[in-house]
């Protein structure tokens, strides 16, 4: 006799959703869509770009670039605004 598993069954089950998880992933999707999000993304990026060309960071390095002062509140992309973190230090740090 086959073994059944019990299914996790998330508790946003409306369309788009992901049931096993409960995270839903078309309202994910419109949040990265937004003017706003998209030119933080783009700041993000440049960063990386920056400090990859100064031989600070490589792709796949398992490194984060943060802002010191997050871009959300005021910071920018300069050199001095800048620092290179684990992936793990930085997401887990209080913003």
């Amino acid at each position: 006799m086959k073994s059944r598993r019990n299914k996790v069954v998330g508790k946003n089950t409306r369309k788009g959703s992901n049931k096993k998880t409960g995270r839903n992933y078309s309202y994910d999707k419109a949040y990265g869509a937004t003017p706003t999000q998209k030119k933080l993304r783009a700041k993000r990026n440049a960063a990386r770009r920056k400090m990859e060309k100064a031989g600070k960071v490589r792709k796949n390095d398992g490194k984060d670039v943060d802002h010191k002062r997050q871009l959300s509140k005021g910071g920018s992309n300069k050199m001095s605004n800048l620092r290179v973190v684990s992936k793990k230090k930085n997401r887990a740090r209080k913003k």
